[in-house]
């Protein structure tokens, strides 16, 4: 049987590949083998990618609520949209964990022209430039132009004393990430000129997915617990990451959840917080 890809491909369905995508959300042995046989016999010639997705996420969400919210991590990063200010802000709160100074919404002067910066970010004596290109579709591929046009960017604002963090400093590397994914030029033009690149699935076994699973970075959009306003309003009240929720009670309280939602909620965030999947 074929189904459709992400990328409108014809591909031979493989269970394996479901059975490893729900095993790597932390599904146990035993989850993972009901809902392969709960789903495999409503599959069809031509069911697309996403329509399993569906089928999966709703199974495990009956099962698992925190393993469904790690399942959904592409999905709930495409919602950290509409244009990309919470992707950034995202970033930003990932790299801070990873023990960064950022910074967002600077404007950095160039040699030639104003640069407005998505996340700037500083680890010991290195300064770097993030550029974050956000899409919200599961097909989106970032074309070898873009980081040509990142690099010429940092080619301008390179060699000039900058005021950030408290200090003077010049730019050293720069950083392209995006949710989505590098075209094979993109990557091969990225190594070849040592500009630093993350994304879905890049570096193999360091992408933003292993990355976030390794390290509990789950954004808030990731959970089930809750509907698209009451993720709006968290994400408009400034929290951004699961564990600024789980830390902060004055983020529960803008929601005002009835009792039994709200502590559906807290469970599900502190498994997420708690249990780490990989490393």
């Amino acid at each position: 049987m074929k189904i459709k890809n992400n990328f409108g491909e014809l591909v031979e369905f493989d269970v394996t590949k479901l059975a490893s995508s729900l095993k790597n959300s932390g599904a146990s042995a035993e989850d993972v083998d009901k809902i392969v046989k709960l789903i495999t016999p409503k599959c069809y010639e031509g069911i697309t990618t996403k329509e399993l997705y569906k089928m999966a996420f709703e199974a495990l969400k009956g099962l698992s609520r925190s393993v469904a919210a790690r399942y959904s991590l592409k999905k709930a990063l495409s919602e950290l949209g509409p244009a990309g200010f919470y992707f950034e802000q995202w970033i930003s709160r990932v790299f801070q964990s990873l023990g960064y100074q950022t910074e967002t919404g600077q404007h950095i002067k160039g040699h030639a022209v104003m640069h407005e910066a998505d996340v700037i970010a500083k680890k010991d004596d290195k300064t770097y430039w993030m550029e974050c290109k956000f899409r919200n579709t599961d097909d989106a591929k970032i074309s070898v132009t873009t980081p040509m046009y990142v690099l010429s960017r940092i080619k301008d604002i390179s060699g000039i004393d900058h005021k950030l963090f408290g200090t003077t400093t010049q730019f050293t590397d720069g950083w392209l990430v995006t949710n989505a994914y590098f075209t094979s030029d993109s990557t091969t033009f990225g190594e070849y000129y040592n500009l630093k690149m993350l994304s879905w699935d890049y570096p193999q076994n360091r992408g933003l997915k292993n990355l976030v699973d390794a390290n509990v970075l789950y954004p808030v959009t990731c959970l089930t617990t809750i509907n698209e306003i009451e993720k709006s309003t968290l994400l408009e009240s400034g929290c951004i990451l699961v564990k600024e929720f789980v830390e902060n009670p004055k983020f529960l309280r803008l929601l005002n959840l009835n009792p039994e939602k709200e502590q559906q909620m807290l469970q599900e965030a502190k498994e997420l917080m708690t249990i780490k999947i990989s490393e």
